[in-house]
């Protein structure tokens, strides 16, 4: 059989700068084993499924899977899979909203514009710092090695899904860290948590906030546009009054070759992540039963 595949750059600042995404139309009848070893084929970050809600509230339901197993929540999946099923007429936006399903549960997804143009932006789920064992921060410290701290630290944040975050004192430091890819690893898996995720505030350019993720904890090195972490990072800024605490753009990815933008959006409790998605690919793909 058949079915239909898209390769999708989702958060593209210049063309081909995003996070890749894979997503398959029409697997209705494919056990999540068969939808795992495609996400293994495929060595994406992510691969997401879209299916017919199974909820009245909801436009279109997806499943994410990285290479090694299935997520309830992924930003960048998030926003490319509603994407996609605009692309494809699986979803049409009632007052400027599609709803998606998924096992973090339903999440309203704001369209904005059309065409090239059009900015997607996911509400992300509520945030909330959790405590900090003492071990625990001293396996931080480790990951961090001597990679000097901005205004608010660090935080261990759970929303939708488990971060550490760590604010660095500019820029550079942020561009220029030399990943303790092992200690992160060690901190992820004893914490259940995704790793580390490093932030710095901007002075001018066309950026506000530079970020870098090391997702350890599902074996991946470092990603190059995460909207999930950039959900808890605004809610991290958001604790403190200032400039930033309304919104901001975000650079990441430029430290492996990747150019992506991400924009935050801070309203009250809420925060949304968003920005553009390009269709690379538009095709079928065929996989052994």
């Amino acid at each position: 059989m058949s079915l239909r595949y898209l390769q999708l750059d989702v958060f593209p600042h210049a063309p081909g700068g995003g996070n890749p995404l894979g997503v398959v139309i029409g697997a209705d009848a494919w056990s999540p084993a068969q939808m795992q070893a495609f996400a293994a084929w495929t060595d994406l970050v992510e691969t997401t499924f879209l299916f017919p809600a199974s909820s009245a509230d909801a436009d279109y339901r997806v499943r994410i899977f990285t290479p090694t197993r299935e997520i309830a929540f992924a930003g960048h999946p998030t926003l490319g899979s509603a994407h996609a099923a605009l692309h494809c007429g699986l979803a049409v936006p009632r007052a400027g909203i599609v709803t998606q399903e998924c096992l973090a549960g339903l999440l309203p997804i704001e369209v904005r514009g059309s065409g090239a143009s059009r900015v997607l932006s996911v509400r992300a789920p509520g945030a909330r710092l959790l405590p900090i064992e003492a071990a625990h921060r001293s396996m931080l410290d480790a990951a961090l090695g001597a990679a000097p701290l901005g205004a608010l630290g660090c935080a261990f944040v759970e929303g939708g899904r488990r971060w550490w975050l760590a604010e660095l004192r500019d820029e550079t430091a942020v561009r220029t860290l030399d990943p303790r890819y092992g200690e992160i690893g060690a901190l992820a898996r004893a914490t259940d948590s995704l790793g580390l995720c490093v932030f710095a505030r901007c002075q001018g350019g066309p950026f506000d906030v530079v970020v870098r993720a090391f997702p350890a904890g599902v074996g991946i090195v470092e990603d190059p546009a995460s909207g999930a972490a950039n959900g808890l990072i605004g809610a991290f800024i958001a604790t403190e009054p200032g400039p930033l605490s309304g919104g901001y753009r975000v650079s990441q990815g430029r430290e492996m070759g990747h150019d992506a933008e991400l924009i935050v959006r801070i309203d009250g409790p809420a925060v949304w992540v968003g920005g553009r998605v390009d269709t690379m690919i538009d095709g079928t793909l065929t996989w052994p039963s």
